[in-house]
C-alpha cells in the first residue's frame, strides 16, 4: 500500500510543470541570477516550452525567442547579423552574443547589462575590436570600437550621460543594416536624419543647403554629417584631433573635396583651396594661428549655400557683414574684388599680372647677372692673387652715425627676412627649428617691429644727410653716370683677360652705387605694400581687394629680389670678395684697409691721405 502511494505521488509530481529548483538537480544554473534576469518570473519552461515534464528527451527544442519577441526576431532576421548567420557565418552576432546568457540577461537600463549604453562599445567590441574576426571576414572599417570610445559620445556615455549615443543609436539594435543599404541608418541618405535625432535644429538647416540638397539628389559625393565631422571617431570643434577644428577644417576636411583634382574635374571648383592656402588667412593658420578665418568662417558650417542665394554668408550683398565679423567698418567696396585669387593662377586683377609678370622678368636678369659677375669676378681674382702682407694701416671709412644705421637696417633686415619666409612657408623645419611655427601673433609683431626700424633707420639717414652738409657728399658720389656703365664692362672685360687694365673707382664704385639705390628702392615698395597690409582694415575700408592683392604680389616679390640681393651682391663684397675676405669690417670698426683703397681707389685714397696731412679728420664715407 505504501509503495502504490509512493507511486502515484511520482507520476503527479513530474506531471506538473517543472520548476527551476527541478531544473538544477541535473542543470548547473545559478537560480540566484536567474531569478533576478529579466526572465525569472517565467521559470524555465517560459523558453523551454517544449519540457512538459520530467525527465525530458535528451534534445529538446531549439529556444524560439520570438514566442515572444517577433517583432525583434523578425528585424535581426533581416539585419546584417541575421542574414549573415542564414548564409553560415557561424560566428555571426545572435541574441545571445548581445545579450548575454540567457539565463542572465538583463533590461537594458540595468548598469551590467550588456546592452546597457555605457557597456554596449565592449559589447559589439567583442566582434569588431577582434583583428583575428575583422580579418577573418574582411570587415574594412579599422578600429571603430576604440575611436567610439575617444569620441565626445563615448566620453559622454561613459560618463554616465544617458542621452549621449551609442552603437544602437546610430546604427540601429536589432534592424541593423549594411551602410549600402538604403534603409540603413548609417546610409549615406539618411545619416543626416540619424544625428537629427540629437541634432534636430542643425539637421533642419543643412537639409537646405546646398551639400544637404545634393544629397537628396542622390549624389554621392556631397557631403554628410560623416562626411565633415568623421563616424566614429566625432570630437569636439576645440579639439585639436577634431577634424572641423579651425586649424584643419579648411585643408583636413573642405579641402578632401574642393581640393581632389577628379572632383574638381567633376563640378569645376576651381582652385580655391590652393588659393585659399597661399592667402593670408590660410598662412596665418598653417602658421598655427587659430583665429584667423578658415572656410567655415565665411561659408557658414551647416548653413552653406551657393553664393547667388540671397541668403548665402558670400553673397556680395552680405560680404560687408561676413567679413565685418573680423575686419569692423568694412565699406561696400569688399565686394568689387575675387577673393579666391592665387598668384599666377590666370585669375588675378590686371595689376597684379603686371607686377608678376615685371618681377618674373626682373629677379632672374638681376640675379642671373650679379651671379655671373661675381662669379667671373671671384674666378679672376683667384687666378691672380698674389699673396702679400701690406701695410696693415686702416684709414676711415665710415663715421659713427653710418654706422648706427647701417648696424638698424643689418639687424632689422635678417629679422625681417626670418619672420617674412616664416610666415610663407609655416611647415618648413626651419621654421620650427626656431620656434616660429605655432608663434603666428609673436612673429607678427618681431616682423613689424624690424619693418619700423628698418624704416625709421632709412628716415634717420636722410635727417642726417639733410642736417649734416659736410656727409651728404655721398649723394653726389653715389649718383649713376656714364662712367659706371663703361666700369661694368671694362670690369668684365679685364675679368675676361681682354684688357690688362684693372678698373679703379672713386669713393664708390658701381657696385655700390646700384646697391644703395636698389635697397632704396626696395624700401619704398617695401614701407608703402607692407603699410597696405598691415593697415588691412583701414585699406579694405578704403580700396578694392585687388589693391591688398597687388600689395600682397608686390611685398612678395620684392621680399625674394631684396634677399637674393644681399646674399648674392652684399655678402660678396664685404665677406666673400677674395680682397677683403673674410670680411671687410668698415661697418663695425668704421675704417677700411689702406692697402685695397689704393690699389682699387687709387684718387679716392689720395683724397684721403690730404685730408690726413691737413688734419681734416675723419672721412664721412657712407659706405
Amino acid at each position: 500500500m505504501r509503495l502504490l502511494l509512493a507511486g502515484l505521488m511520482s507520476v503527479v509530481m513530474f506531471a506538473a510543470a517543472p520548476t527551476p529548483k527541478d531544473c538544477t538537480s541535473c542543470h548547473e544554473v545559478d537560480l540566484v541570477a536567474f531569478e533576478a534576469s529579466k526572465h525569472g518570473g517565467m521559470g524555465c519552461v517560459g523558453c523551454h516550452s517544449s519540457i512538459t515534464s520530467l525527465p525530458h528527451a535528451d534534445k529538446p527544442k531549439a529556444v524560439n525567442c520570438a514566442t515572444c519577441h517577433e517583432d525583434q526576431v523578425k528585424a535581426y532576421s533581416k539585419s546584417v547579423h541575421g542574414l549573415a548567420k542564414l548564409n553560415g557565418m557561424a560566428d555571426s552576432a545572435t541574441c545571445q552574443s548581445c545579450h548575454g546568457s540567457a539565463h542572465k540577461i538583463q533590461s537594458g537600463s540595468q548598469p551590467s547589462s550588456p546592452v546597457n549604453s555605457k557597456n554596449l562599445a565592449d559589447t559589439c567590441g567583442a566582434c569588431h575590436s577582434n583583428p583575428d574576426f575583422l580579418s577573418k571576414h574582411k570587415i574594412p572599417f579599422a578600429k571603430p570600437v576604440e575611436a567610439y570610445r575617444l569620441s565626445v559620445h563615448g566620453r559622454e556615455v561613459a560618463k554616465g550621460n544617458t542621452s549621449a549615443p551609442s552603437c544602437s543609436n546610430c546604427h540601429g539594435s536589432h534592424d541593423i543594416l549594411a551602410s549600402k543599404d538604403p534603409k540603413a541608418r548609417v546610409n549615406r541618405a539618411n545619416v543626416a536624419d540619424t544625428c537629427g535625432v540629437c541634432h534636430n535644429d542643425v539637421q533642419a538647416i543643412y537639409a537646405d543647403s546646398v551639400h544637404g540638397l545634393a544629397v537628396k539628389r542622390g549624389s554621392n559625393d556631397s557631403p554628410t554629417c560623416t562626411g565633415c565631422h568623421g563616424e566614429h571617431s566625432i570630437l569636439a570643434p576645440k579639439e585639436a584631433g577634431s577634424l572641423v577644428n579651425p586649424a584643419r577644417v579648411s585643408t583636413v576636411t573642405c579641402g578632401r573635396c574642393h581640393g581632389d583634382e577628379r572632383m574638381n574635374s567633376r563640378y569645376d571648383f576651381g582652385d580655391k583651396v590652393p588659393a585659399f592656402q597661399d592667402s593670408f588667412h590660410g598662412l596665418a593658420i598653417r602658421g598655427g594661428q587659430k583665429t584667423a578665418a578658415n572656410c567655415a568662417s565665411c561659408h557658414g558650417v551647416h548653413n552653406i549655400l551657393r553664393s547667388e542665394d540671397s541668403r548665402s554668408t558670400i553673397n556680395p550683398a552680405n560680404l560687408q557683414k561676413t567679413c565685418g565679423q573680423c575686419h569692423p567698418g568694412l565699406g561696400e567696396k569688399i565686394s568689387h574684388g575675387k577673393v579666391h585669387v592665387r598668384t599666377a593662377g590666370g585669375a588675378e586683377h590686371i595689376s597684379v599680372q603686371w607686377i608678376r609678370w615685371a618681377y618674373y622678368a626682373l629677379i632672374p636678369m638681376t640675379i642671373g647677372f650679379m651671379l655671373f659677375h661675381n662669379g667671373l669676378d671671384w674666378l679672376a681674382k683667384l687666378r691672380r692673387h698674389k699673396p702679400h702682407h701690406g701695410t696693415g694701416e686702416q684709414l676711415p671709412r665710415m663715421n659713427k652715425m653710418f654706422r648706427i644705421t647701417h648696424g638698424l637696417v643689418m639687424v632689422s633686415f635678417i629679422v625681417l627676412v626670418i619672420t617674412g619666409f616664416a610666415l610663407k612657408f609655416p611647415e618648413a623645419g626651419w621654421v620650427q627649428a626656431i620656434g616660429l611655427h605655432g608663434a603666428g601673433v609673436a612673429r607678427a609683431i618681431l616682423h613689424r617691429i624690424a619693418a619700423v626700424v628698418i624704416s625709421a633707420a632709412t628716415v634717420i639717414h636722410f635727417v642726417h644727410l639733410a642736417l649734416v652738409k659736410k656727409d651728404r657728399v655721398i649723394l653726389v658720389e653715389l649718383l649713376p653716370g656714364w662712367q659706371d656703365a663703361k666700369d661694368i664692362a671694362n670690369t668684365l672685360r679685364y675679368n675676361l683677360g681682354l684688357i690688362d687694365k684693372r678698373p679703379t673707382f672713386g669713393m664708390f664704385g658701381y657696385a655700390e652705387k646700384m646697391e644703395y639705390w636698389a635697397f632704396m628702392w626696395g624700401t619704398v615698395v617695401m614701407a608703402v605694400s607692407g603699410i597696405l597690409l598691415w593697415a588691412q582694415n583701414w585699406s579694405l575700408r578704403r580700396f578694392p581687394t585687388w589693391v591688398l592683392d597687388a600689395a600682397t604680389a608686390a611685398h612678395w616679390y620684392e621680399a625674394i629680389l631684396a634677399t637674393l640681393s644681399i646674399l648674392v651682391w652684399h655678402w660678396y663684397l664685404v665677406i666673400f670678395d677674395p680682397d677683403v675676405y673674410p670680411m671687410d669690417l668698415a661697418w663695425l670698426t668704421g675704417k677700411a684697409s689702406a692697402d685695397h683703397l689704393r690699389e682699387t681707389r687709387p684718387e679716392y685714397y689720395r683724397q684721403l691721405m690730404e685730408k690726413r696731412s691737413t688734419g681734416a679728420g675723419e672721412d664721412h664715407s657712407g659706405h
